[in-house]
């Protein structure tokens, strides 16, 4: 009990806004969901999806000893929009790299926990390694799946990237809340591409992220054309029109306050951006996953789209 004290509290310190707490065990039910989600070819090209399968549903593979899951969420939600008239980039790409920012967090947190309580072991993640992160956050209490495919927080909606912290120390479990979407099906409803085949369910192929960011050296297809509704870089309908995210709440983090370009360029500025001012002005950026070629060939295929 003291032991998890301490972690939540000092959870809170580094700059979380939620932690719940989790034993490591196999995830069954989700392990056969992964299976049929990737045998239907809901991953598209991301083959990496398919490796490590064993890891992705057992943390005792990924640390020795494994007892608990830390998660822990870390709100992104930003204060200010782009320009209305503006290729659209994803809200959690606003500002600095947030796998720079959080992995220094979990490093401090990991260290912390040593110095307090002693030998123990652990590692932590953020989208670093095969982790069914929204899994464990439901596990921990942290919210549900909605129907959009995110964990949402009935405080706080679900703007926030997730983290986890796997050790071999047993903690105090927090166990699962209740499911609040009801008959709500606007994020359904409002997917531009028709990514969200079902409640929970995100075909990861059809989804304008997974074209924008994650289709590597490829043109996007032509069937997709005038479906991306101005989306450049990712896509956050489904989460804009989710009625819990009205009590979402902007961050406190300066390290994801927005880099002025993403505010302030125009389409003009976008596509007469050449790749050494992208290199400088977007080097810390989540942008830079895409390439310089990448943003050029997402701008032409909105072009087409028109």
């Amino acid at each position: 009990m003291e032991h998890t004290r301490f972690i939540k509290e000092l959870a809170r310190e580094l700059g979380f806004d939620y932690c719940g707490i989790s034993e490591a065990t196999q995830l069954d039910d989700d392990a056969r969901r992964l299976e049929q989600w990737l045998k239907k070819g809901m991953h598209g090209s991301m083959q990496y999806m398919e490796n490590h399968f064993d890891k992705r549903i057992d943390p005792r593979k990924l640390v020795d000893g494994a007892k608990s899951v830390i998660t822990l969420l870390y709100n992104y939600f930003p204060a200010e929009r782009q320009r209305e008239d503006a290729p659209k980039v994803s809200k959690y790409a606003y500002g600095q790299d947030y796998h720079e920012v959080i992995r220094a967090r979990l490093k401090e947190m990991l260290a912390r926990m040593q110095e307090r309580i002693g030998q123990i072991q652990g590692r932590g993640f953020v989208d670093s390694a095969p982790v069914l992160e929204r899994s464990w956050a439901r596990r921990g209490g942290l919210g549900w799946i909605g129907k959009n495919g995110n964990i949402i927080n009935k405080q706080s909606g679900s703007f926030f990237f997730i983290a986890t912290l796997i050790t071999d120390i047993p903690l105090e479990y927090d166990g699962p809340v209740g499911d609040y979407c009801g008959t709500c099906t606007r994020c359904l409803d409002a997917c531009p591409t028709g990514a969200l085949v079902a409640p929970g369910v995100v075909d990861g192929s059809r989804c304008i992220s997974y074209f924008t960011i994650e289709l590597k050296d490829q043109l996007i297809p032509e069937k997709m054309k005038g479906s991306f509704d101005n989306w450049m870089f990712g896509c956050d309908t489904c989460q804009d029109v989710c009625p819990w995210n009205r009590f979402a709440k902007a961050n406190n983090e300066t390290a994801f306050t927005p880099i002025p370009a993403i505010l302030d360029f125009t389409t003009n500025d976008w596509e007469e951006m050449t790749e050494e001012a992208f290199k400088a002005i977007f080097r810390h950026s989540p942008l830079k996953r895409s390439k310089y070629a990448g943003i050029r060939r997402n701008l032409q295929f909105l072009n087409l789209g028109e």
